[in-house]
């Protein structure tokens, strides 16, 4: 059963992190499992009872029965055994809490364990008991990693296991168990089935004996003739004074004597279910947060969404880590802090390369051992961009930098004379420029007017995208904070202008509260004050420091969301969005002015700062403590203005400093390198990363901004070079309806001063899939600026004029494919036959795929567990090609939920095994769903034209809706307007309300005149990356729509030669649409305008058969790279699809006057729509 804990960690992901992608993950199995588990309150007496066993001495008693509950984890009992090497009992203890596949941290887990099993009885050279080990233990393993399996095997040969290149640094065996410890503790805390379990409750002493006794106490107030000295002789029955009771009078109890005299009288107590334990908990303060407070405000806080959750998100994001606090009456239970290690670093393999590690199906890979500490990461100094690749030419002082959070080549910048400035750094052109202008002077207050008056200029204090990359803001230091919409190009669109703070605002970013995008800003009136990002009006403002705010830091843990406030005086505050005052103050290190920022996914904070007499501090907090976990050493001890830093990769730390750009590595407080950037950097220079960390942008001081990049970063620009920027790709125009909750996909960053990590909304693609788009890649289009050229459909009809590769089958079915699906993680592809059988491609690391993605220059393996099992549904008494197929893969691509016209089944994508099933037919599912945020909530369409809302972890229907008139063919979340969109077999789309699941708008599809519908069509809807633009997908026409009002902004008809559309979906970026045909051929149309630009002949990646009609039925495309597309054929095959290397696209986008080509035409508006 997920926590509400767990629930308010929801997150994408991305993310997605990047150490080893940590992605929040409760496997299905579980959920079903802990349906049948005990209620809350049977789950307190358990904890109850375990303390009085511990109080009594029962020992052994306590671990067997914290090992059968499953309730609690004792880590220091675990320490206890895996350091004493009783490994028996460390595994029959673990498996009351997580078997050997449950996930990948589970496997990681008992592979450790058994792996330093395996080297002990090497070490002894006791050969017997090791192959024991190998082949009872570790042989599970190899159906993950035969390769790895194998190098193992071979220390076998070896006199000395050292000899071994990746273990000669491997000590004794206490060492090495304590390496080993730290590296299980890591994944214990990583891994999501322990994340409610590390936790014993705040209890006080001999808890059990005391509720005992207010209960014999309420059953003596019962008492008709209560007697002054009860006499309690057991507790099988209840206690009662009459003379013939077996319970009757006594001395006074010596359970908790004496008597508790303060219980009221029975008629004085209020019904039990006005005050009982089943009410609905207020919100707490995050643990985070109420570590820093002496005395945390009881008053309950609503809890805000912590973003979308599929069902298991991603992410690639490191999960937040919670604080333990000790209770002072239990010191035989262990509770870490949250200053413990951070979790999951990744470390350095024995036998196996850092970019293996990156793609393994899952992390089963040993602890390495070149030093005896805590693995390693794997990532090193080589990868901080330290190499000068550019120079811009500013013009003014720079004052504050930020790149985009998806065109990562995008750099904006905001200048000590009001300047804003976007540049492309690929073709280093400055896009966008906008001088210092009060957009309307006349509402503006009459101290603004009059500084304005006598000197028109304001220097800018911060500049910052907002998450999505759709809007910027800038703060100056004048009142004012200007907000622009950015559609591309030069295109910059005054969007909110805010007279925020009297005098200065020093500080901008962006945040969530109440699922709502807003404004936090921070000014020299001492304020901090929250704004409402569509209209501006203002929400809150917080009072209470006593020098000017200098800078905002939002953040969201454990569902909450809260602001740090820092001072020029040193102070530090934190807020929640009400009216009930400061709950943290604190002092900065040095009294300094500080910046405060957590690292990308969310689980570290730090903050630098500089004092009055230029000391500065680089710093850790332990958040639990509210006090600094280690101070950076390498600062300069005299520092020109404040230093300013940035994060990166979740592993370093940069700040500007003494002309040059410092470099920590966040778990070492020693300065890592340094580097001058070729000189001319002022002393304390502003610093940026991009997103990815491969670029960084550093100030100068003649008015510049030097571009550093690592070897990804110059490969990135080198691509870029000479391409023209395409405005296209960035979202388009900003409409309330895109302004309402943006959720963070995975446990990344929330929205604070490092907004731009935060990760983009989730896409729900035609087949079921909900994934992250935290990866894409940017692709900048060479299509030419210049109209007056005579643009050409790109014609695609041989095989040498594009890149192809059928994936190999040697199976003997034939059958034809019906959905098709490429993991999240770009690694393979997975496709589900009319037979009801799954098959995954799994591409391999080589030298002509370093990567190991997808792609059409590398065969991939027709991938199969040893056992040899197939991934096969459940099939009905129904013929199975007539039956309608389904699935949705998680987002950590774990599972896969799958229907053909049976019962619905779970698979585990890494042992195929089939996990469990459910919902039997009649109805069949037809199309699977998983809501974005509540990883426990699927939507599943039905045969019978119903969607059910099914919540798997009590199994149960939550509701069903209605409102088709056949089957379902299609569902789509959007996560920003909180709709749930469906389209059916009857050509008709209709939008829900996620919150209420009532009916908000439908509308049929519009047959284009002059074709003919056949009465039962597949219709496929899918949001763009916007989440708010709607592609429907119908035989007969492409059409898109704007949520939820569905108004239909443009509409392509294909031509009739081409056949019927068999399938379309968008490619990654959503800048494009792939479309397949009944002739065999594929269309790509621009997305934007629906216009045709390249068309694929099937003869291009068909052998020529005269006698056969093969023809793609469903369309895939690859998760980060935007010109790859895979087809899943009528005779069962599958083809991956890329452009020539030297095009490196699909044709080019004809010019708006030119039409849309010989092979469709594109309408804009429906004949009910205005033109606009």
């Amino acid at each position: 059963m997920v926590s509400f804990v767990d629930q308010m960690f929801r997150a994408n992901a991305s993310r997605s992190i990047r150490s080893v992608s940590v992605i929040f993950h409760h496997p299905i199995r579980r959920l079903f499992e802990e349906r049948k588990a005990m209620s809350s309150l049977s789950r307190e007496l358990v904890f109850l009872i375990l303390q009085f066993l511990d109080e009594e001495k029962f020992k052994e008693t306590v671990h067997r029965l914290e090992q059968e509950s499953g309730f609690f984890f004792n880590i220091r009992y675990f320490e206890e055994m895996v350091t004493n090497g009783d490994w028996d009992e460390v595994e029959k203890y673990l498996s009351g809490f997580t078997k050997v596949d449950d996930n990948r941290y589970s496997m990681k887990i008992f592979f450790e364990i058994r792996k330093q099993k395996y080297l002990e009885a090497l070490d002894k050279k006791d050969r017997a008991k090791a192959v024991e080990i190998l082949v009872k233990d570790l042989k599970v393993f190899s159906a993950f990693n035969e390769d790895l399996f194998k190098e193992i095997t071979q220390l076998l040969t070896l006199e000395n296991f050292r000899d071994n290149e990746q273990l000669s640094k491997y000590g004794d065996t206490k060492s090495a168990r304590g390496i080993m410890l730290g590296e299980l503790k890591k994944l214990i805390e990583a891994n999501p089935l322990f994340r409610d379990k590390l936790n014993f409750p705040t209890l006080k002493n001999s808890r059990l004996r005391t509720l005992i006794n207010q209960s014999l106490n309420w059953q003596h107030q019962l008492c008709k003739n209560p007697k002054p000295n009860p006499d309690i002789k057991t507790l099988f029955v209840d206690h009662s004074c009459g003379q013939s009771q077996p319970n009757g009078a006594r001395a006074p109890s010596p359970v908790n004597n004496p008597l508790m005299g303060a219980v009221p009288k029975p008629a004085g107590f209020p019904p039990l279910g006005a005050h009982g334990p089943f009410q609905p908990a207020p919100a707490t303060l995050p643990t985070s947060l109420a570590g820093w407070m002496a005395n945390p405000s009881p008053v309950p806080h609503p809890s805000a969404s912590a973003g979308p959750l599929g069902f298991n998100p991603p992410n690639n994001a490191a999960l937040l880590k919670r604080p333990r606090t000790p209770p002072s009456n239990n010191p035989a239970v262990d509770y870490q802090t949250a200053d413990s290690e951070h979790v999951l670093k990744r470390t350095r393999t024995f036998g196996i390369s850092d970019e293996q590690v990156n793609h393994l199906p899952v992390n089963i890979l040993p602890v390495g051992y070149s030093s005896q500490s805590h693995g390693q990461s794997s990532y090193s100094s080589d990868d901080l961009p330290k190499a000068m690749v550019m120079t811009l030419n500013q013009g003014s002082s720079v004052k504050s930098m930020d790149f985009h959070p998806v065109q990562q080549i995008l750099l904006l910048v905001g200048t000590s004379t009001g300047e804003v400035m976007i540049w492309e750094l690929g073709s280093r052109e400055k896009l966008a420029h906008k001088n210092f202008k009060v957009w309307d002077l006349g509402v503006c207050s009459m101290p603004l007017q009059a500084s304005l008056t006598s000197d028109y200029t304001a220097s800018i204090n911060r500049v910052t995208w907002s998450p999505d990359g759709t809007l910027f803001g800038v703060a100056y230091s004048k009142h004012i904070v200007q907000i622009y919409s950015y559609h591309g190009g030069d295109d910059l669109r005054n969007h909110l202008e805010i007279e925020a703070h009297v005098g200065s605002v020093n500080d901008l970013a962006f945040s969530y509260p109440n699922k709502q995008l807003c404004i936090v800003t921070c000014g020299e009136d001492r304020l901090i004050k929250v704004w409402d990002a569509v209209t501006g009006a203002k929400q809150y403002s917080f009072e209470g420091h006593e020098a000017p705010v200098y800078s905002v830091c939002p953040h969201f843990k454990e569902n909450i969301q809260f602001i740090f406030s820092t001072a020029t005086d040193g102070k530090i505050k934190a807020w929640l969005y009400d009216n009930m005052g400061s709950r943290v103050d604190y002092d900065a290190p040095g009294h300094s002015s500080t910046t405060m920022a957590y690292n990308a996914d969310g689980t570290r904070l730090f903050s630098c700062g500089t004092n009055k007499e230029g000391e500065s501090y680089i710093v850790e907090w332990n958040e639990s403590e509210g006090a600094v976990k280690r101070t950076y050493n390498g600062l300069g001890k005299r520092s020109v203005g404040v230093v300013q830093f940035d994060t990166t990769k979740n592993r370093f730390l940069a700040a500007g400093d003494e002309f040059l750009v410092k470099f920590w590595d966040m778990d070492s407080v020693n300065l890592l390198t340094t580097i001058d950037a070729e000189g001319g950097l002022p002393a304390s220079a502003c610093i940026r990363f991009n997103k990815e960390g491969i670029l960084l942008a550093v100030s100068t001081n003649d008015n510049g901004i030097k571009i550093l990049a690592n070897p990804d970063g110059i490969r990135l620009l080198r691509t870029m070079e000479n391409r023209s920027f395409d405005p296209s790709r960035v979202a388009s125009v900003v409409k309330t309806s895109t302004m309402n909750t943006f959720g963070a996909a995975n446990a990344s960053a929330g929205p604070s001063i490092m907004d731009r990590v935060a990760p983009m909304p989730s896409m729900v693609v035609m087949n079921g899939d909900n994934r992250s788009l935290v990866d894409v890649k940017p692709r900048i289009g060479d299509e030419s600026m210049d109209k007056s050229r005579i643009w050409k459909l790109t014609e695609i009809t041989e095989p040498a004029q594009c890149r192809s590769l059928r994936l190999p089958d040697n199976t003997s079915s034939a059958m034809r494919v019906s959905r098709l699906i490429y993991t999240n993680s770009g690694l393979a592809i997975l496709a589900l036959a009319a037979n009801a059988v799954h098959k995954l491609w799994k591409w391999q690391r080589n030298d002509r795929n370093s990567t190991g993605k997808a792609t059409a220059n590398v065969v991939p393996q027709l991938w199969q567990p040893t056992s040899g099992i197939l991934m096969t549904n459940v099939i009905s008494d129904t013929n199975p090609e007539e039956a309608v197929p389904c699935f949705a893969l998680s987002k950590n691509d774990s599972y896969v939920m799958s229907a053909s016209g049976g019962k619905i089944s779970l698979f585990n994508m890494m042992t195929f095994k089939t996990m469990t099933t459910f919902m039997p037919p009649p109805p069949a599912a037809t199309f699977l769903a998983f809501h974005p945020q509540d990883n426990n909530i699927i939507a599943i369409g039905m045969e019978d034209s119903s969607i059910q809302i099914y919540n798997v972890r009590i199994d149960e229907v939550k509701t069903k809706l209605k409102g088709h008139n056949k089957r379902i063919t299609g569902l789509a979340f959007s996560n920003v307007l909180n709709v749930l969109v469906s389209s059916g077999a009857d050509s008709q789309v209709c939008v829900w309300s996620t919150e209420g699941w009532e009916k908000q708008t439908s509308k049929h599809l519009q047959i284009p005149p002059g074709r003919v519908a056949a009465p039962i069509v597949d219709t496929r809807v899918q949001f763009h990356n916007d989440q708010t633009h709607l592609l429907a997908v119908h035989e007969t026409q492409i059409a898109i729509y704007e949520a939820p009002k569905l108004e239909r902004l443009k509409q392509w008809v294909p031509p009739e030669t081409s056949g019927l559309i068999t399938h379309a979906t968008y490619s990654c970026d959503s800048q494009s649409i792939y479309v397949s045909f009944e002739d065999g051929s594929v269309g790509i149309l621009t997305a934007s305008t629906l216009r045709l630009r390249c068309r694929i002949s099937s003869t291009a990646y068909l052998p020529s058969n005269p006698n056969s009609r093969v023809y793609p039925l469903v369309i895939a495309a690859h998760p980060s790279e935007a010109n790859q597309f895979a087809l899943g054929l009528t005779d069962g095959g599958v083809i991956v699809l890329e452009p020539q290397e030297s095009e490196g696209k699909w044709g080019t986008s004809p010019p708006v006057e030119n039409g849309g080509g010989p092979s469709g035409g594109a309408t804009s508006t429906t004949a009910d729509q205005p033109q606009r």
